[in-house]
C-alpha cells in the first residue's frame, strides 16, 4: 500500500517503560513510513493535550504550555530525526511520572499519534528483622522495610526455601507516595534455626532479603498440663455444642407446636365463621323491610305487576327471540328497574323468588340511584353496584375478578341483607338455608336501592312477602315448646305469595327450628 509523502503513522513501544526511581528514562516513538521529521511538530503529552510535557515546533524547543512540574527535566534526542525516529529524554524519574503518555507528530493538516506508558519502579531499604517474643506456642518475628514502589511484595522462607504463611502483612505510603510495609510471623517449629524475609519490587523483579537466627531457648516451654488441658477444652466443647443442639432441638419443638396450636385456632376461627356465615340467615329475616318495585325507574322492555312485586319481560322472551336475528344473539342493553323504597341507615331484609330457563342472565341485589347508566355498564362494587346473579347456567357474584358460585337449581328463592352501617351485603339460598356469598365490608354513602336487572332469557322475579318472614326464625333456647305446638303455630300463621301455596314447610325443611 503505498502512501503520499503527508501521510504516516506513529508508532509506540509494544511494552510499558520501566523507569527507575530517579533515574534518567526515554520514552521513544517512530514515523511509518520511515521520513524526515526535522521540519514537523511533534510532542509528548498525558491523559489530554492541554497537559504538555514536552513541544517540538520550528526546529526548536517550546516551553511557553510546558507543565511546571516537567520544566527543566525534558529534552529530545535529535540523532534519528531525519530517519523518522524521534525521542524525549526525561530526567530524574518521579512517582509522578507513573502512568500513561501519548507521542503526537503532525506535518502539515496531517497528525497522527500513539499511546505509550512508562511504569515507575523504586527499590527501597533492606528489611530489617527482629524477635518480638513469644506467641502462643511459638516466637513472633516481625519485618520492616521502606521507601519502595509499587507497593511491595513480603515472603518467608526457611533454609531450605520452604515458605511460611504470614500472620499479617500492612503497607502505608509516605507524603512522597513510598510505600513502607510491616509483616509479621509466627514461628512454631522450634527447629526451623534461621528465618528469611525478602521483599520484592514486582515491576523490576529484583527483592532485598535478611535472616535472622531463632534460638532454641526463645520457643515457649512445653506444659504436660496442655494436653490434659487440650482434651479438657475438646470435651467441654463438644457437650457444649450437644447441649445446643438439644436445645434448639427443643425450641424447634416448642415453636412447631405452638404453630400448629395457631394453625388450629386459625382453622376454628375459620369454621367458626362459616358456621356463622351459613346460620346468619335464621337472623336475617328480623329484619325484614317491604320491598316494592318502582315502574318509573323500569326499562321499557320490563313489566312491572299491579302489586309492584312481580317483573317479567313486557314481551315474552321466547316471541321475542324469534323475531332477532341469528346475528344478534343477545340484547345490547341492561335492562333493570331499582326499588321503590330507598335504604339509608339500619338493617335491611327481603327475598326475592327467581324463575328462569337454562339460556338467561340476570342480576339482583343493592346499588346506588346514581349508579344505574343507560346501555351496558359494569355493576361492580366501586361503581356502586353489590349484586349476584346468573349467565347462562353459571352463578356469580359481580366482584373484580369475577366470583363463581357454585350451582343450584333453576327455581328458587334468594334471601338479600343489607347492613348499612357495617358496610354488608350478603345472599342467602332460602331453599336450603345456605349462605350464598358477602362482599366484604364497604363504605356505603348515599342512598342505596334494591336493584334487579334481566338482559336475555326467560326469566321472572317476584318479591316475597315478609309475612312468613318470622315463621323461620329459629326458637330461643330458653323456651322450647312441644313439636305439636310449633307445627301448629307454623300451619295457623304461615303465610306467603311466594312457594306453594300457603302450604307449611315439610318435616325436613331447613325453615323449621
Amino acid at each position: 500500500m503505498s502512501l503520499s509523502t503527508e501521510q504516516f503513522q506513529v508508532v509506540g513501544p509494544r511494552h510499558p517503560i520501566v523507569a527507575v526511581l530517579g533515574e534518567d528514562a526515554i520514552l521513544p516513538c517512530a514515523l511509518v513510513p520511515a521520513m524526515n521529521a526535522e521540519n514537523m511538530e511533534l510532542g509528548w503529552f498525558r491523559t489530554t493535550f492541554s497537559q504538555t510535557v514536552f513541544i517540538y515546533w520550528n526546529q526548536r524547543e517550546q516551553t511557553e504550555e510546558q507543565m511546571a512540574e516537567y520544566r527543566g527535566r525534558t529534552s529530545l534526542v535529535r540523532g534519528c530525526l531525519t530517519e523518522g525516529h524521534a525521542a524525549m529524554h526525561l530526567r530524574k524519574v518521579r512517582i509522578s511520572d507513573n502512568g500513561m503518555y501519548t507521542c503526537f507528530f503532525r506535518h502539515g493538516s496531517f497528525y497522527e499519534e500513539a499511546d505509550l506508558e512508562v511504569k515507575v519502579a523504586g527499590i527501597g531499604s533492606d528489611p530489617q528483622v527482629h524477635i518480638e517474643g513469644p506467641e502462643e506456642d511459638g516466637v513472633r518475628v516481625v519485618c520492616k522495610a521502606s521507601g519502595w514502589f509499587p507497593k511491595p511484595q513480603v515472603q518467608w522462607r526457611d533454609l531450605s526455601g520452604k515458605k511460611f504463611p504470614a500472620l499479617s502483612e500492612a503497607h502505608t505510603q509516605d507524603s512522597e507516595e513510598l510505600f513502607s510495609v510491616e509483616a509479621t510471623l509466627v514461628v512454631r517449629d522450634s527447629s526451623v534455626g534461621n528465618v528469611t524475609c525478602s521483599v520484592l519490587n514486582p515491576v523490576l523483579g529484583q527483592e532485598k532479603a535478611m535472616a535472622i537466627y531463632i534460638p532454641e531457648p526463645f520457643f515457649p516451654q512445653a506444659s504436660p498440663w496442655k494436653p490434659a488441658f487440650a482434651v479438657i477444652l475438646t470435651m467441654l466443647g463438644l457437650l457444649l455444642l450437644g447441649a445446643c443442639y438439644f436445645i434448639r432441638k427443643a425450641h424447634s419443638r416448642r415453636r412447631q407446636e405452638k404453630e400448629h396450636l395457631w394453625r388450629l385456632k386459625e382453622e376454628e376461627q375459620q369454621a367458626k365463621e362459616e358456621v356463622l356465615k351459613a346460620t346468619a340467615w335464621r337472623k336475617a329475616p328480623l329484619y325484614a323491610v317491604p320491598v316494592t318495585l318502582d315502574p318509573d325507574s323500569a326499562h321499557y322492555s320490563l313489566s312491572v305487576s299491579h302489586e309492584r312485586t312481580r317483573l317479567t319481560w313486557k314481551y315474552p322472551w321466547k316471541n321475542l327471540q324469534a323475531l332477532l336475528p341469528t346475528s344478534i344473539p343477545f340484547p345490547s342493553e341492561k335492562c333493570s328497574v331499582l326499588g321503590l323504597e330507598g335504604i339509608t341507615s339500619g338493617r335491611c331484609y327481603w327475598e326475592v323468588e327467581i324463575e328462569n330457563e337454562f339460556f338467561s342472565k340476570w342480576t339482583l341485589g343493592v346499588c346506588r340511584k346514581n349508579s344505574k347508566i343507560p346501555g351496558l355498564y359494569m355493576e361492580l362494587p366501586e361503581r356502586g353496584f353489590w349484586v349476584m346473579g346468573k349467565r347462562d347456567n353459571c352463578y356469580f357474584a359481580g366482584t373484580d375478578p369475577v366470583t363463581w358460585l357454585s350451582p343450584w337449581k333453576d327455581t328458587y328463592r334468594v334471601g338479600v341483607f343489607l347492613d348499612y352501617s357495617e358496610g354488608e351485603v350478603s345472599f342467602y339460598n332460602m331453599i336450603n338455608g345456605s349462605h350464598i356469598f358477602s362482599f366484604p365490608p364497604a363504605s356505603f354513602s348515599g342512598t342505596l336501592f334494591p336493584y334487579f336487572m334481566f338482559m336475555y332469557g326467560d326469566v321472572s322475579m317476584t318479591i316475597c312477602s315478609t309475612a312468613s318472614g318470622s315463621e323461620r326464625l329459629p326458637i330461643p333456647l330458653k323456651y322450647s315448646p312441644p313439636l305439636e305446638e310449633t307445627l301448629s303455630t307454623l300451619r295457623e300463621g304461615f303465610s306467603s305469595d311466594c312457594g306453594v301455596d300457603g302450604a307449611p314447610p315439610a318435616a325436613d325443611s331447613p325453615l323449621l327450628p
